[in-house]
């Protein structure tokens, strides 16, 4: 008997199939019966067999005519790449001939990078390739009777991979597909969802998800939905930088019931996490001759925000899209502070503003926009355009009086379901109209509410704006999805970010200016390390916050990431690269859906596939064809259209056999990315650690030793000050500039010889005019104006401008802080070995003696900015003969010095730098103005008392 082998493969989506069409993939296959197919093929369709331990559980599920002997899904995530396998062997267990199918669902976000298919020995390979090559390629097969076409639609956020087989009986189909995707940080988390349909119980169960984070895991958590006897079989094994997640349920456990033959495993796994973040200049990684720049700043007061809210209100709004808008619109107007401004708009075939102005959110305010809100009646047309219009005119006007805060944020959501029905109804033309009107710093946030607005024209116009769209999906958690979303974008905390590198290091740099930064989110650049002799890689951050400018610096060492990649087991080695192709070709499709001439959409186009057959990603303009060994047979899987488009239309490149010529893949950005990437400023070119203080300084270092530098006769006169831990000291006191400097003592861990040492543990400059507090301690720097609060750690090299005051870290070095350009203090951070069963980490402070303070600074180092006359004499041998002993006259007091030395540790924290000088015993007493006691004040940013 005669019969044929039939393959279907479908790429489909969760909506059904109503729209689809489908054909059939045949191989030519024979046989008469089980046993002479045995004989001619030599077992090539024989039962799949079992080990011993499998045995068992295989004869418990036989009853079903399809058995799957094993379904496992492995994931490797390397500094938020995931790649990600899925693989299942099957067996046709039944007496006759039947179809297996094998379904996958995926992030939309992925791309497919490989499937494979073993029938009964015979291997389909995937590869990926132009689409209109890969579909002439197909269709010759087809026209052969050995091809089969493909069904293409979409769902809410996932693809489903579906492949089907009709086999005999006893066939063993083994598939494995392979998909990557970049992880996104939203709400401060990376989360990594695996959707798990076995379709069958399985002897041989098991995911496993691999976590390696070069800096560390910060958090990490597990969840499902596949059931409450599930939560316990998710475990968990983590060290500091990897993860291990492992779900392997056992035959019996995966039963619905006890008796049960059906699967109980029908949903989704999901790994949820953060990574450790040292400072704030984000983390530079490079492997593999490519760079990747993460940035996701944190500890920063937020941008206030002007947005006006345009809700369309048309017929087709009615009942559950309008509850649910109007719900989510009460959440999303609590989370307004008075700081910001708003208004609403409404529109259907006309447009109604709640507000012609912007106003503050103030609880009146927001209390009498809900309630407009609520009384919103859905009907008529939709007039997208007058509508946008209106709204970026509320903006503008608010702009030309004056009130908008120039570091503010501005932004327009619309919120929509249709197509426009009224006024200007041209897509083209209301995109043409919102970017002519729209300002360089407003950004339009597009929300499609179901599936029959036209989410490609809703992402186009806020991409052309500086904003992003998503899709918002008509059901019952479309509040959620609203208020998650506004979640998402409305907590700014930095604008005009800007990533640079030195001239000639790197190259093909993805997107690396960004209009604003939300908390929460993270900012990615990648690109390729230019070959050099050294060994360092350093990237220049600026960004602009609450009334304060940043740069930071970040330094990578480029060959340490991959000796230790070399020695994990299960990270994911070509991360770097993969990543970098992922994100340049959706940056390139985003800009090709802008590109305003057909030549540059075709420019563009030959990136695309360029870079996807390179790195082997099936993207919308590319394929996937997967062929028998010897290229016979061929099978066909597309990516899905969206479905307002169709599910099946063809490509709209050129067709034919003609293969393109390779290109230099260079990313080509939307219109308003600006590409370049220029030098940095000139006062970061050789970075922080070059600004030094002039050689004359007063400083106070250690335990803690006070060094005067008098420059009128060239001496240095010291003293200590044996304190409590605790008290803080006042440094510089001037009324006059409105400058304190105070210093905070600690103690070591333990008492030695009943005298405990102290030490600064934190230094404070405060400049009261501008409210300006800069707060160093052992753990941090951190600013406020009284208002805005910014803390970065050690970890980060940065320079940051607020109100006057400069403050610029040196990682894991010094803080230099200047105000108004006239006083500089500059503190270094001393460490010691964290085990250390005495010494503690400390602080040093250096104060230049050109400071320009006013006459009436006072302090324990800023009394001397009136240099007092010394005179020595009678210089004498001591007890110690190293030491000379002498009398110093000072105002007016006779005081008994010891000559001796202490360190200066700014060009060496190790060892220090000798300072010869004078001793004063007992405090400084008689050297310094009254009692040390008297310049213990009651907080860090107190002045001395006028008393």
């Amino acid at each position: 008997m005669r019969r044929k082998l039939l393959l279907l493969l479908l790429l489909v989506g969760l909506l059904g199939l109503q729209r689809s069409c489908c054909f059939e993939f045949v191989i030519d296959g024979e046989w008469e019966d089980e046993e002479s197919d045995l004989r001619r093929s030599g077992g090539r369709h024989k039962r799949a067999e079992l080990t011993s331990e499998e045995q068992e559980d295989f004869e418990a599920i036989r009853g079903d005519d399809i058995t799957v002997k094993s379904y496992k899904v492995e994931s490797r995530i390397t500094s938020r790449f995931a790649h990600t396998s899925v693989r299942s062997s099957v067996v046709n267990s039944g007496s006759k001939a039947q179809t297996i199918g094998f379904n996958v669902q995926i992030p939309k976000r992925a791309f497919i990078t490989n499937f494979t298919m073993n029938v009964n020995g015979i291997t389909f390979t995937g590869s990926v390739k132009e689409k209109t090559v890969a579909r002439n390629l197909y269709a010759q097969a087809r026209a052969k009777g050995k091809a089969a076409g493909i069904v293409r639609a979409n769902s809410q956020e996932l693809e489903t991979f579906k492949t089907e087989v009709h086999v005999p009986p006893g066939s063993n189909i083994e598939f494995e597909l392979h998909y990557q995707e970049m992880m996104q940080r939203k709400l401060g988390f990376y989360e990594h969802s695996l959707h798990l349909q076995p379709g069958r119980l399985v002897p041989q169960f098991q995911v496993d998800v691999y976590i390696f984070e070069p800096k560390g895991i910060a958090t990490l958590e597990t969840s499902n939905n596949l059931g409450d006897k599930f939560d316990n079989l998710v475990k968990v094994t983590q060290t500091p930088e990897k993860a291990h997640v492992v779900f392997k349920p056992t035959l019996q456990q995966q039963r619905k019931c006890d008796n049960c033959t059906q699967s109980a495993i029908d949903g989704e796994l999901s790994v949820k996490y953060d990574v450790k973040r040292d400072n704030n200049a984000g983390e530079l990684q490079v492997s593999d001759g490519h760079f990747v720049h993460f940035f996701a700043p944190s500890n920063m007061s937020p941008l206030p925000k002007n947005i006006v809210f345009v809700i369309d209100v048309s017929g087709s709004m009615w009942g559950v899209k309008m509850k649910q808008t109007v719900e989510a619109m009460q959440a999303i107007l609590d989370d307004l502070t008075v700081d910001d401004q708003f208004s609403i708009i409404d529109f259907n075939h006309n447009v109604r503003c709640w507000s012609e102005d912007l106003v503050p959110g103030s609880s009146i305010q927001i209390a009498d926009a809900k309630k407009y809100i609520q009384n919103i009646k859905p009907v008529g047309g939709t007039n997208i355009n007058e509508a946008l219009m209106k709204a970026v005119q509320i903006l503008v006007r608010a702009s030309n009086q004056g009130l908008i805060d120039p570091r503010s944020v501005s932004m327009i959501i619309l919120v929509s379901d249709g197509d426009p029905t009224v006024g200007e109804i041209k897509l083209s033309t209301i995109q043409k109209n919102v970017k002519k009107a729209m300002r360089e710093d407003f950004s339009l946030f597009s929300l499609g509410i179901g599936f029959d607005v036209d989410y490609d024209f809703l992402e186009r116009i806020a991409m052309d704006n500086r904003g992003v769209a998503q899709r918002i999906f008509a059901n019952h958690d479309a509040a959620e999805q609203l208020r998650t979303f506004y979640s998402q974008v409305s907590n700014p905390l930095l604008r005009r970010i800007n990533v640079h590198f030195p001239e000639d290091s790197v190259s093909d740099v993805t997107q690396n200016q960004f209009d604003k930064y939300f908390g929460g989110s993270e900012l990615v650049v990648a690109g390729k390390v230019q070959p050099s002799e050294s060994d360092t890689l350093t990237s220049f951050t600026t960004a602009s916050g609450v009334l304060l400018d940043i740069t930071l610096q970040t330094e990578v060492d480029t060959s340490k990431l991959d000796m230790e990649l070399a020695k994990q087991q299960h990270s994911f080695t070509g991360f770097a690269r993969q990543l970098w192709a992922y994100i340049t070709i959706k940056q390139l499709i985003s800009e090709r859906s802008l590109a305003p001439t057909a030549v540059k959409k075709r420019k563009i186009t030959q990136r695309i596939l360029a870079l996807a057959m390179e790195h082997q990603f099936v993207t919308p303009l590319t394929a996937l064809l997967v062929e028998s060994e010897d290229s016979k047979e061929r099978l066909l899987a597309d990516s899905p259209k969206d479905p307002k488009q169709g599910c099946c239309s063809g490509s709209t490149m050129g067709g034919g056999m003609r293969t393109l010529p390779p290109v230099k893949v260079v990313y080509q950005p939307p219109p308003w990315v600006q590409m370049t990437t220029p030098a940095p400023p000139s006062h970061v070119e050789k970075g922080p650690e070059e600004w030094t203080l002039p050689k004359q300084v007063n400083l106070v270092d250690n335990d803690p030793h006070f060094i005067v530098h008098l420059p009128q006769t060239n001496m240095d006169v010291c003293f200590n000050i044996n304190s409590e831990p605790g008290h803080i000291l006042n440094l510089v006191s001037d009324r006059g500039t409105g400058v304190a400097v105070n210093g905070q003592l600690i103690g070591n861990k333990k008492v030695q010889r009943e005298n405990q040492s102290t030490y600064f543990g934190v230094i404070s400059v405060y400049h009261q005019p501008g409210g300006i507090g800069v707060t160093v301690s052992t753990d941090s720097i951190a600013f406020t104006d009284g208002k805005n609060n910014h803390t970065f750690t050690w970890g980060a090299t940065a320079d940051i401008v607020q109100n006057g005051t400069r403050i610029a870290i040196v990682k894991d070095s010094q803080v230099s802080v200047t105000v108004n350009q006239g006083i500089r203090v500059m503190v270094l951070l001393h460490r010691v070995w964290k085990k250390h069963p005495v010494n503690v980490d400390f602080l040093g402070v250096y104060l230049p003696n050109d400071n320009r303070y006013s006459p009436l600074v006072h302090g324990l180092i800023g009394q001397f900015s009136r240099e007092p006359k010394v005179n020595i004499y009678d210089i004498r041998d001591g007890a110690d003969p190293q030491k000379k002993e002498a009398t110093m006259e000072v105002k007016g007091n006779k005081l008994q010095v010891t000559r001796g030395w202490q360190k200066d540790y700014r060009r060496d924290k190790r060892r220090g730098s000798d300072v010869y000088c004078w001793f004063v015993h007992n405090s400084g007493k008689g050297f310094i103005d009254g009692h040390y006691s008297a310049y213990i004040v009651p907080d860090l940013h107190s002045f001395l008392s006028m008393e």
